[in-house]
């Protein structure tokens, strides 16, 4: 599957990134199949050929989010910007519970359940009447000394 991402190039500490279509899997330092363009981040300058970028993207290539926020700073697609860095991933990253999640009803809120892909499933901490008491447990669970 083709990918249209950065490639970086420049010096150390002096980083700069050609816009190039590759294999989506293909090391950054590999082989591209077309060069689009460039970006410099420490003057914030760029340059894509936004004909070219969006024959690939008819075509099947997939632009990586910073690319995507290239893109439409540039006016090259229409859209809105991808959150690359926000909190939002973070938080989704570690299974942090978001501000709407219910605190103590074992379960995700309904704007967390439609976050999660059809297929997987989630996971409810144990309500309190299906824990038992140590010395339940403990009487239910060791045998008799004989």
């Amino acid at each position: 599957m083709l990918a249209i991402k950065l490639k970086r190039v420049g010096k150390k500490h002096q980083a700069s990134f050609r816009v190039v279509v590759a294999e989506k899997r293909s090391k950054v330092h590999g082989n591209f199949v077309e060069d689009l363009g460039w970006m410099n981040p420490r003057t914030d300058e760029a340059q894509v050929n936004g004909e070219r970028a969006s024959y690939w993207m008819k075509v099947g290539a997939q632009p990586t989010p910073t690319v995507w926020n290239l893109l439409v700073r540039k006016g090259v697609v229409r859209g809105k910007k991808i959150a690359v860095h926000g909190k939002l991933r973070r938080a989704e990253a570690v299974g942090a519970p978001t501000s709407d999640a219910t605190v103590g009803t074992g379960g995700a809120s309904e704007s967390n359940q439609a976050a999660v892909p059809a297929g997987e499933a989630t996971v409810s901490a144990p309500q309190p009447d299906t824990l038992s008491t140590s010395a339940e447990a403990s009487s239910s669970e060791v045998p008799p000394a004989v």
